[in-house]
């Protein structure tokens, strides 16, 4: 098979799978709480992960890892997962599927406009207009398109669902100058979080689940949505030979979700959703027509 087509294969592949998480999501938070979830998801990300590292042959390079890689882990395991997901999973459990997911989708938006401060990167007038087109759609969901009462049902779920986007983007800042492998960086995080997640889980709930469906449920989201995704994602990207190509495939996710949503846990989707998410990908590309992608500055390490 050719190069490009299997790289365009995982690509789609890893578009797929990132489809169904909004609705795995939502299908495990009707039968656990956010603790048991993403200790849990924790749990089955590390298994998957240091299977790969150990089917590949490269468990020998977090074996090699210095004290500097590992405290580098343990910063970026608080954020992602700990944080990121700890808020991420609450504006679920608050939010409708079709609500939450656009909304999470605008974290592109964000890694460009905090890259200039923290990257020290030129604001671009794309990086403006890509940011007001994004976030008028995000008014559009949020309010459901009621724009003379502008009233969200839940507030401190939109707020919530916005914030994991800082979180999400401020993981990616931190990892521009981390020249380690993917895999073995993700592995090394999840690892390290580990101890989190259980103290977590352990305070704020409890380790014991509801049956089977709920465990299947957790670890589907582990599995797809921490691990296999983000693997077949950067294998795709490093198999291409037009990486813009494969890039583009991930504005198919958000629509595709949506039918998902549909199909799997019933929400109707709201006309207002659908125009609301076309703004948020619309002012995506405008963004991503201008930069491209975020770049360390000059003299850093890339």
């Amino acid at each position: 098979m050719h190069t490009q087509t299997r790289a365009t294969l995982l690509g789609i592949t890893a578009v797929l799978l990132w489809s169904t998480v909004a609705s795995a999501f939502k299908l495990s938070l009707s039968v656990m709480d956010v603790p048991q979830l993403l200790f849990y998801a924790g749990l089955a990300a590390f298994v998957v992960l240091g299977a790969t590292l150990a089917f590949t042959r490269r468990f020998a390079l977090v074996l090699a890892a210095t004290r500097r890689d590992w405290c580098a882990s343990l910063g970026l395991g608080l954020m992602n997962p700990l944080a990121y997901y700890v808020i991420l999973f609450h504006a679920y459990d608050l939010l409708p599927a079709q609500v939450a997911q656009p909304l999470n989708y605008t974290w592109a938006i964000v890694l460009a406009l905090l890259s200039i401060p923290l990257l020290k990167q030129r604001l671009a007038l794309t990086d403006i207009i890509g940011a007001a087109v994004s976030y008028f759609g995000v008014v559009v969901i949020a309010t459901r398109g009621s724009f003379s009462a502008l009233g969200v049902d839940s507030p401190l779920g939109v707020g919530l669902a916005l914030a994991s986007t800082v979180v999400w983007a401020l993981y990616w800042i931190g990892n521009t100058r981390d020249r380690r492998d993917p895999v073995v960086t993700l592995f090394m995080n999840v690892t390290l979080s580990l101890p989190f997640l259980l103290v977590y889980c352990v305070v704020f709930s409890s380790l014991r689940l509801a049956g089977l469906h709920a465990l299947g449920g957790a670890i589907y989201v582990g599995a797809v949505e921490m691990g296999l995704t983000a693997m077949l994602w950067l294998r795709a990207l490093r198999l291409s030979d037009n990486a813009s190509r494969i890039g583009n495939l991930v504005f198919l996710s958000p629509f595709l979700s949506l039918l998902i949503i549909r199909a799997l846990v019933g929400e109707e989707i709201l006309p207002a959703t659908v125009v609301g998410l076309v703004f948020v990908v619309a002012g995506l590309i405008v963004q991503q027509l201008g930069a491209r992608r975020t770049r360390a500055p000059e003299g850093a390490a890339a």
